[in-house]
């Protein structure tokens, strides 16, 4: 969703910058809640106010909200079916560069290189193998 986001907002309607957009992502993703609906709120919000944020919110969230309702509706009915479900395992590797892709250029553009990668490598090496809480860590890094 990133870059179709960011194709809209940033480079078609110019609604944002780009430096915007990245700090944007950042309080996006830190924010409890649905990543498109918390950028949907937040430039709806800059654009029109109260207004705006609610309009953008459930033009984000009411589409995919009524959609997974109806497959949920009618999932486990097909998924006892064999080539359905090998499918989805097939789906499974599009989904990793679905997430991948964006991820990276987004490092780029936010100039993350190599470089700085190690924090993330501890932290994930703190938590899964050493056991540290969480908590601990994002307190550490604040």
């Amino acid at each position: 969703m990133i870059p179709i986001i960011k194709s809209e907002v940033v480079e078609k309607h110019k609604w944002i910058a780009d430096e915007e957009f990245i700090d944007l992502i950042a309080v996006a993703q830190s924010c409890p809640g649905v990543f498109a609906a918390n950028i949907s709120i937040f430039i709806g919000y800059k654009l029109r106010k109260l207004r705006g944020a609610l309009c953008t919110c459930l033009g984000a969230v009411l589409p995919s909200f009524l959609i997974i309702l109806l497959i949920a509706l009618f999932f486990h009915r097909f998924m006892d079916i064999r080539w359905v479900a090998a499918m989805f395992r097939g789906i499974r590797p599009a989904v990793v560069a679905l997430i991948a892709v964006p991820t990276f250029k987004l490092a780029k553009s936010a100039n993350i290189r190599f470089s700085n990668c190690w924090i993330p490598i501890v932290t994930a090496g703190l938590i899964y193998l050493l056991g540290v809480n969480p908590v601990y860590i994002i307190i550490a890094a604040g």
